[in-house]
């Protein structure tokens, strides 16, 4: 009875029962798949070699104007790309849409094109009989303010990204493009680069001439108020600033430089590049910039780095990250983050290896070097696990599924970045390498550590800048090289599987513990001043902004239960005025009391009281020893961070 009552419900309804969700008689069409047009990249050598000039004086305004010049073997269609799939971006982050006044001539005559109507990236054309080659003229209209992007030219300094400001020939792997370019620099402006210049006149540098794929991997950082220093034969720190009065390294900031590059090659026991060169801007004004190459990285700090260099690490740990990159992440790359060309999607499920080991090592060289005291490294690492275990979100959403965050959200801000997660393999995959490094000591007797892994999978020969790629069962097969263990099992269920909890046995094992405290550490204290923020997220759940504007709410903390988000301006606390002071004071006067903090709040044109059930007053994470008979007063984690080279 219930199933014919259903069946006369869909007719009345006029519902078909057909196996159609449309209803009979509408117009359906079929659909006919595009056709692709665009050829797939072969690894054969190209019939020339591509000229590119960037004229980058136009600094006032942000603007690259761009002469290229590529042969053409014959006559018919010809498909030139615009570089989408970034390495280092992991993800389709090409801004093709600041290209603008392109146009294509051969012998003079212009040619018309036509976007593709499947890949915007790509341009169709048709090439002339008897044409060797064609020109193609545009301009990058760089970001002005940072709503349109990363700002890349600013008063005195600029970002020269070859991939911004260049096309290729589709059909071909691009390390077999050859290209020379040149590029104009303002009056009196110096430049660096991995690239090495082929001759110089004036402001006005050719380059020696490379590949595609070596060149769009040699970023520029050229700027009015410019120093070089030599840190080892192979390995120069390049430096340009917003003002000269920032530009005042003493040597005992620059020794540190040096140290972190002869620690990271005793760590991994080779040099997978013939020169090095760090890019650092000392900059407000132009964009922030943490982004590694091969040979090189691109860095962008406070303009303070070091000036202010007594008042904490601040930016300091970012060096040691993206050199780190050079061998975990340039020279062995996971299989599916190398492409042939910048067209080719890239899979980006190893991140936990190639940025959560990169994270782990940088904290690690930043200690041995000296960038970091031994202090902030353990106070950064409670930061991290405590952060970590805020991650509600790894309840529902496993750490493998945050490496397709960098496609899925594009670093744009979330609403509830506890519950959604975000790129978390960076922290995260820290923890787990911490784990895997203290298990290898405590199983091998202290004989062997993560370092034997460092130098087995990551080193290679000295020089060689060219590309490894590797699986997981490679990982896998060379933790148990090192010490035989069930890496299997260990990486599925923190990498692959939803936990209640950050992987914070590393810590232990290391020697401390995580507890928390009722005062920040100065580590704490100096993030919260370069974010310009104050964090209670550890105590009521938020994360304060300027002028009472809350940043961030951790999901499922007493602010979250009282009704608070994102976006919300605290107007008053208790009955007074707002101010961080006035918040934090009102956390800690309830500590171990029933009371509930009324926390006063405009959301729009409304207001409303939102009250806080909080009684265990001000929360801060720190490590603490653990100490006791039978215990290694240097655990595995003093070890971890003792220097290597003298």
């Amino acid at each position: 009875m219930r199933l014919v009552g259903i069946f006369g419900l869909f007719l009345a309804l006029g519902i078909s029962t057909s196996g159609s969700a449309m209803p009979d008689g509408l117009s359906k069409p079929a659909y006919i798949a595009p056709q692709d047009r665009i050829p797939e990249p072969q690894d054969i050598a190209y019939p020339g070699t591509m000229g590119l000039t960037v004229d980058a004086r136009d600094h006032d305004q942000g603007i690259f104007r761009v002469t290229q010049t590529i042969p053409v073997a014959k006559a018919g269609r010809l498909t030139l790309l615009y570089p989408e799939w970034l390495p280092g971006n992991h993800a389709p982050r090409g801004e093709i849409e600041k290209i603008t006044g392109l146009e294509f001539t051969a012998n003079g005559e212009k040619l018309p094109w036509v976007r593709d109507d499947v890949d915007v990236f790509a341009f169709h054309l048709t090439v002339p009989e008897n044409v060797d080659a064609i020109t193609a003229k545009f301009e990058f209209v760089s970001a002005t303010t940072s709503s349109h992007g990363r700002i890349v030219m600013a008063p005195s300094m600029l970002n020269l990204r070859w991939h911004q400001v260049s096309l290729y020939p589709a059909g071909y792997y691009v390390r077999q493009i050859p290209v020379e370019a040149t590029a104009i620099y303002p009056e009196g402006w110096q430049a660096a680069s991995a690239l090495r210049p082929k001759s110089t006149s004036g402001n006005r540098i050719i380059y020696q001439k490379t590949d595609y794929d070596t060149l769009v991997d040699s970023p520029v950082f050229a700027g009015r108020y410019f120093q070089t220093h030599q840190l080892t034969s192979r390995v120069h720190l390049n430096i340009v600033a917003d003002d000269a009065k920032f530009l005042k390294p003493k040597k005992d900031q620059i020794a540190p430089h040096i140290k972190l590059v002869r620690e990271a090659e005793a760590l991994f026991g080779s040099h997978p590049y013939d020169r090095y060169d760090f890019l650092l801007a000392l900059t407000d004004e132009m964009g922030g910039i943490g982004l590694e190459h091969h040979r090189s990285s691109e860095n962008g700090v406070n303009r303070e780095y070091f000036t202010n260099w007594d008042s904490g690490p601040g930016r300091r740990n970012l060096l040691p990250h993206e050199i780190t990159h050079a061998w975990n992440g340039k020279y062995r790359r996971p299989q599916g983050m190398w492409t042939p060309d910048f067209r080719q999607p890239m899979r980006d499920n190893l991140l936990w290896v190639y940025e959560g080991q990169t994270q782990f090592w940088g904290y690690v060289l930043g200690a041995r070097s000296g960038l970091y005291s031994k202090q902030d490294t353990l106070d950064a690492l409670a930061a991290i696990a405590a952060g970590m275990d805020q991650r509600v979100g790894r309840n529902w959403r496993p750490l493998i599924d945050t490496t397709h965050d960098p496609i899925i959200a594009a670093r744009q801000p979330k609403p509830w970045t506890s519950w959604q997660r975000a790129e978390d393999y960076y922290n995260e995959g820290l923890l787990i390498w911490l784990e895997a490094d203290q298990i290898i000591r405590r199983e091998s007797g202290g004989k062997k550590s993560l370092e034997d892994f460092a130098r087995a999978f990551f080193g290679g020969k000295n020089g060689d800048w060219g590309v490894v790629t590797y699986e997981r069962a490679d990982v896998i097969a060379a933790l148990h090289k090192v010490h035989p263990y069930d890496w299997d099992a260990f990486i599925e269920e923190r990498v692959y599987r939803t936990n209640k909890e950050a992987p914070k046995t590393g810590l232990t094992l290391g020697g401390y513990r995580l507890v928390y405290v009722d005062k920040p550490s100065a580590y704490i204290l100096a993030n919260d001043k370069r974010r310009k923020q104050v964090d209670l997220s550890h105590s009521i759940g938020l994360i304060m902004g300027s002028k009472g504007a809350i940043k961030s709410v951790i999901w499922d903390s007493p602010a979250f239960r009282a009704g608070l988000k994102s976006g919300l301006t605290i107007s008053a606390v208790n009955g007074k005025a707002y101010s961080d002071e006035a918040l934090k004071q009102a956390i800690e006067e309830n500590r171990g009391r029933d009371g509930k903090i009324d926390i006063f709040a405009k959301n729009g044109e409304a207001y409303h009281n939102f009250m806080v059930d909080h009684s265990d007053g001000l929360r801060y994470p720190a490590l603490e020893k653990i100490t006791g008979e039978g215990v290694d007063q240097e655990g595995g984690i003093d070890r971890l961070l003792q220097p290597k080279t003298r």
